[in-house]
Formats: C-alpha cells, sequence, structure tokens
C-alpha cells in the first residue's frame, strides 16, 4: 500500500511551519493515541504513522527533502540518515515532545509551563465575606484576617540553613520528573530523590524544616465595590499561599455573600419591599413615606381605591450596577391593613359605612349575595 502524503496524515497544509506541524501531531496524537483507544484496533498503526511523519517534519533538513522528492527522498540511504526508516521504528522521541503538552495536567504540570521541578506556585485561597445590603449598596473596605502559608523569614523562602542555596537534582537534572522506555511507551514519574522538586537541600531551614514557607495570619484591607451580589468574586493577586522553596505566590479570591434584608428583597438590581398602608388610605388615596436603602425616606402617592398587593415603582431606588450602568428600581407593594380593637364610635361608624357601601361594596354584587344565600340555606 503506497504511504499516506505525511502533511495529510497530520491534517496540515503542504509547506506548514514548525508551530503548524506540532499543532498538528499534537491533535493526532492525543486523537490516536492506544491509552485513549483501546476499542479501535486501527488506532495504533495510525499512532505510529502520525509518529513517522512528525520525526520527518519537524527536522528542517528532512523535511526540505520531503519538501523536494517526497517518499522517495528516505529510500536508498537519501534524506539525511533515512529519516523515515527511523520514524518507522524509533517514535518515542516525537511523542516526547509534545507529552506535557497532553499529559501535563494529569502529572502535576500544566499551570505556568515549562520545566516542572524547582520552585513550585502556591496555591491560591479561598475566603467568604459576608456583608449587609446596605454594604453592598454603597461599597466598603473591610479589614481581613486570612490563615495562610508567607515565606520563610530565616532562609528568605530558600528552604536551605544558613544562606546556602538548593542544589539541581543529579537525578533528574532539575525536571521533577524522570522518563523510562518501557517498549511502545514512554513512562514518566515523580524523581524519587527530590520528590519532584528539581532540587536538593543538603542543610534544610530548622524554621520552615526545608519548606521555605511557615504558617502565619495576615490581615489585608478589601476593597468591596458598589452593587455586588452573592456569589462576586473579588481576586487578589499574589495575596495567596507563598510558593515552594521560593516560588510564585498564589492568589486569594474572596467570594461575597450579601446577608437577607428585614425589609427589601433583592433582584439583581431591582428592590422589593412590602409598605402597609391604612384602609382610609388606601380607599380615599393620600401619601405616604417609604425608607430606601441608602438610609433616606421617599414619599409615595397612594392612588384612590388602592388594593392590597398594586405596586409602585421608584425609579433609579434600587441597587447600584457593578459594572456600570443606570441603578435598579425599588418597586412597593401595598398592603392594605385592617384595624384591630375597634373602639364603639369606630365600630359604629364602620356599620354604617357598610350600609351605604352596597353599591360599590364587593360584598353587595350579586355573587356575594348568592354564596350567602347557599350558606343561608345549608344552615336551615
Amino acid at each position: 500500500m503506497a504511504k499516506r502524503d505525511y502533511y495529510d496524515v497530520l491534517g496540515v497544509p503542504k509547506g506548514a511551519d514548525a508551530a503548524a506541524i506540532k499543532k498538528g501531531y499534537r491533535q493526532k496524537a492525543k486523537e490516536l493515541h492506544p491509552d485513549r483507544n483501546s476499542d479501535n484496533p486501527d488506532a495504533e498503526a495510525q499512532f505510529k504513522e502520525a509518529n513517522e511523519a512528525y520525526e520527518v517534519l519537524k527536522d528542517a533538513n528532512k523535511k526540505a527533502a520531503y519538501d523536494r522528492y517526497g517518499h522517495a527522498a528516505f529510500e536508498n540511504g537519501m534524506g539525511g540518515g533515512g529519516g523515515g526508516q527511523r520514524g518507522q521504528g524509533d517514535f518515542g522521541s516525537a511523542f516526547s515532545d509534545v507529552f506535557d503538552d497532553l499529559f501535563g495536567d494529569f502529572m502535576g504540570g500544566g499551570r505556568g509551563g515549562g520545566r516542572r521541578g524547582g520552585p513550585q506556585r502556591g496555591n491560591d485561597l479561598r475566603y467568604n465575606l459576608r456583608i449587609k445590603l446596605e454594604d453592598a449598596f454603597s461599597g466598603m473596605q473591610k479589614t481581613i484576617t486570612v490563615p495562610t502559608a508567607v515565606a520563610c523569614g530565616s532562609c528568605n523562602g530558600t528552604g536551605a540553613e544558613g544562606g546556602s542555596e538548593p542544589q539541581t537534582c543529579p537525578t533528574c537534572n532539575g525536571m521533577g520528573k524522570v522518563r523510562a522506555q518501557q517498549g511502545f511507551f514512554t513512562v514518566e514519574r515523580t524523581c524519587p530523590t527530590c520528590n519532584g522538586m528539581g532540587q536538593t537541600i543538603k542543610n534544610p531551614c530548622q524554621s520552615c524544616n526545608g519548606q521555605g514557607r511557615v504558617e502565619k495570619e495576615k490581615s489585608l484591607s478589601v476593597n468591596i465595590p458598589a452593587g455586588v451580589e452573592t456569589g462576586t468574586r473579588i481576586r487578589l493577586a499574589g495575596e495567596g499561599e507563598a510558593g515552594m522553596r521560593g516560588g510564585p505566590t498564589g492568589d486569594l479570591y474572596i467570594f461575597i455573600e450579601v446577608n437577607d434584608h428585614a425589609l427589601f428583597e433583592r433582584e439583581n438590581t431591582n428592590l422589593f419591599c412590602r409598605v402597609p398602608v391604612s384602609i382610609a388610605t388606601a380607599a380615599l388615596g393620600g401619601e405616604i413615606e417609604v425608607p430606601t436603602i441608602d438610609g433616606g425616606r421617599s414619599r409615595v402617592k397612594v392612588p384612590e381605591g388602592s388594593q392590597s398587593g398594586r405596586q409602585m415603582r421608584l425609579r433609579g431606588k434600587g441597587m447600584p450596577a457593578l459594572r456600570g450602568g443606570s441603578a435598579g428600581d425599588m418597586f412597593i407593594e401595598l398592603a392594605v391593613e385592617t384595624p384591630v380593637k375597634l373602639t364603639a364610635r369606630q365600630r359604629e361608624i364602620l356599620k354604617e359605612f357598610d350600609q351605604l357601601s352596597e353599591d360599590n361594596n364587593p360584598q353587595g354584587s350579586s355573587f356575594f349575595q348568592s354564596v350567602k344565600s347557599f350558606w343561608d340555606s345549608m344552615k336551615g
């Protein structure tokens, strides 16, 4: 069977540059690796084919020969040492080029890229902060205390005693990982000498036991912007845990939780509240004062004949928008109060009012009269 074109094998156009070739090979290696295709009997052969193509195209001299002569460049000793034949049998070096890219996240690499050994970045931290709705409205400056790991002052974060410096691990040459070829596969594991650090310390610091950091609480001033809501996340770069042995510091993430309010309910930037009104004000109309989230009060006109549940809007009296824009609105829901503990005079007035209200009182309607007649007949 004729060999497929190497560019087609990797899914890249003819004449592609080194970056495109590596990207194409990375995708094919991830797609065709036998460990991920145990149910595909052709995956191993296709994976070998991709490795063979990459072995040739990643080498500038071999690529130039292939571009000029095709597969014939590697027949009868042509092509600078028969790269095509080498590609068929030894593809460990090809796969190792992208091993870190494909599996780095699973092997402890990933963040930051580059060398795996040496100083390690500190962990990110999370801090949950509860605030009042009024503070979310106005914004605030808040001081918090965070337990964390900070750089050891005795060794300046190196982990070595007396100003000495860590030494590059002789087993892994500072990579923190060692590789071994086992037939078809290249196996990578943590270096047993330095435990993945890439460095060894002959005289560990007594204060931090060679870790380069110690546990400590630190106080931080946090700016809480106006308009935050539950779930808002604030990032403080470099305020997380100190890195191992002088590594970069992680970040601190503050998660906001806004407490429930006794009067207001929040929905995005809008506020909702229920305001009691007297039966007289609801019937006759009038004005009432309602509190607002900024600590002030606003006068609201109640239309004549208002019923419980009626809503009115105060524009711009809601919460500010976190990322700019117009403030929300405040919605007022009227709750008409029924008077209790009436005086004799109040009872007399209400009875007189009831007698005069058959035309506009719901109880004087034909529906209510029918219901009343039904219950009277049941009692009889």
